[in-house]
Order: structure tokens, then C-alpha cells, then sequence
């Protein structure tokens, strides 16, 4: 379940919100707040996480995990699951250490049935149309990776891959899918 808040809410609103463990974001203006995730999602973005880690070891730039708010305008305030800032170039920068301004350079969402659609439309639009160069989409349910570069303004769909197979990311090179998917 989402909840939706329907006033407009300005970013200074936003930012004045009482500290949460829970998904809360700002789209648009309208706050939405989202149940804490399943322990399925959370051992993924784990194990992401790690995986990140390790290939940002040769690759250099910084990895956050959620919740971590990302502004990317005045009325929006997103909380990726995972991000990537590449070391140099990137368009996102710390904000006094609280937060993150701008587009990161790689996004990862681990889709729930709650938020499939958010991630799979509104998430999507919103990282394509303010300039993340790399989107994945995590599916638990079908252990399937959705891999989404940027060409111009627009993200095209490199591949789906499934759990044992691997793929090479424009960013940060030859990918394990079963990385996310370990029991470990």
C-alpha cells in the first residue's frame, strides 16, 4: 500500500519532515510514503550493495543506499534503492552532506508489488528526464535484471537477463546477475 499525500508540498516542506526509516518521497510535490520493504528486497539491495561496492573499487565514484534522498528538482525528492556517482563528470554532488543534488550516474530499483508501477513509470520518467545515464530495474519474483542505458535524452532497453547469466553495463562493466540473487 502507498500512501498518497495530495497537497502540494514544496522541497523546504519536505526537507522539514521528521528523520524515517521508511520510503518517503517527494514527486511532483505530492509526498509519497511507502510500507518498509519485505526481507527479499532488502537481502537484494544488500547483495547489490556489495556488488556495487566491488566493481566501484576499480571503477572509483561513490555508492548510497537507501534511504537516501536524492533531489533531483524543487518538487522532486527521491530514495533509490541503490546509486552510483561516477568519480568524475557526474551531475550529482553531495548537499552539505545531507543529501545528494541531481541525477546519479547509475540508479537501481528493486521492484515489490507495491511499487512496481512507481518504479516502472513514474521512477523511470522521472531518471530518464533529469539525465541518469544507467537504470536497472531488480525483479525478485522472476530474478531478472531489466538494463536501461541512456542514448540522447531517451533510456533504451540494453537486455533482460535472467539469474545465471551475466551482462556487460556501459558503467561499470561485466555484471553477475545471480550477484543480487545470493543467499549468502
Amino acid at each position: 500500500m502507498t500512501l498518497h499525500v495530495r497537497a502540494q508540498v514544496t522541497l523546504e516542506d519536505y526537507l522539514a519532515l521528521p528523520e524515517t526509516m521508511l520510503p518517503t518521497e517527494l514527486i511532483d510535490g505530492e509526498i509519497i510514503q511507502m510500507p518498509a520493504p519485505e526481507l527479499e528486497h532488502q537481502e537484494i539491495v544488500g547483495n547489490g550493495y556489495l556488488l556495487l561496492r566491488a566493481l566501484a573499487r576499480t571503477k572509483g565514484g561513490k555508492v548510497y543506499i537507501s534511504p537516501t534522498d536524492v533531489v533531483l528538482d524543487d518538487v522532486t525528492v527521491v530514495q533509490p534503492d541503490l546509486l552510483w556517482i561516477a568519480p568524475e563528470g557526474s551531475r550529482c554532488i553531495p548537499d552539505a552532506g545531507k543529501r545528494l543534488r541531481g541525477a546519479p550516474d547509475l540508479v537501481i530499483e528493486v521492484v515489490s508489488p507495491g511499487s512496481v508501477f512507481h518504479d516502472r513509470r513514474t521512477k523511470f520518467r522521472l531518471y530518464e528526464q533529469h539525465g541518469v545515464r544507467e537504470y536497472w530495474l531488480v525483479d525478485p519474483r522472476d530474478r531478472l535484471i531489466e538494463v536501461w542505458t541512456r542514448q540522447g535524452d531517451n533510456f533504451v532497453l540494453i537486455d533482460l537477463y535472467e539469474e545465471n547469466q551475466t551482462f556487460k553495463s556501459p558503467l561499470m562493466g561485466q555484471v553477475a546477475v545471480s550477484a543480487f540473487f545470493s543467499a549468502e
